[in-house]
């Protein structure tokens, strides 16, 4: 497979994923909790990366280099996910209480405090809007960024791409 070839894979999946999520929203009506929010800035940074690798062509180095940037934008996305999944998982008196909205916290609050806050989640996030096969949506966008994260790392050890080869 091309460069090019690998980032538009690596471009159009998490582009599919984001408009699923935003038909399930303004389609279906599912308010996004916090936590989704953040879900999509790290499917939104896999699908960048890779967008400006598939339209770059980049050679060996660059190649790695945009692989290893989507790579970290799947990761986090996997680590917020876990989070998502694990809180859906709690035991009702051990889910943390509804907290304020985001626009509120970031009128007040410094910015990695906004981070912190959301990312410990709240009842908002502890609750099953939307499941497929019995399997929650957080759960699924969890396997999603993990493929994508095997997908990623696999260009950054070059694996399926053409060594040396650009377009």
């Amino acid at each position: 497979m091309t460069t090019r070839g690998f980032f538009l894979v690596g471009f159009a999946l998490p582009a599919l994923a984001l408009a699923f999520a935003y038909y399930l929203e303004y389609a279906l009506g599912l308010e996004p909790c916090p936590l989704c929010m953040f879900q999509r800035v790290a499917m939104a940074g896999v699908a960048v990366f890779c967008l400006i690798g598939l339209l770059h062509g980049p050679g060996p180095v660059g190649h790695r280099v945009y692989a290893v940037l989507a790579t970290l934008s799947a990761l986090a996305g996997a680590a917020i996910a876990a989070r998502h999944v694990w809180l859906l998982h709690l035991p009702a008196d051990q889910v943390p209480a509804c907290g304020p909205g985001l626009d509120y916290l970031v009128d007040v609050m410094p910015l990695t405090e906004v981070l912190a806050t959301i990312l410990r989640g709240d009842a908002s996030c502890a609750t099953v809007e939307g499941a497929f096969l019995g399997v929650s949506l957080p759960a699924w966008t969890l396997l999603c960024f993990l493929g994508l994260s095997l997908w990623t790392l696999a260009g950054v050890f070059g694996l399926g791409t053409r060594r040396g080869h650009h377009d």
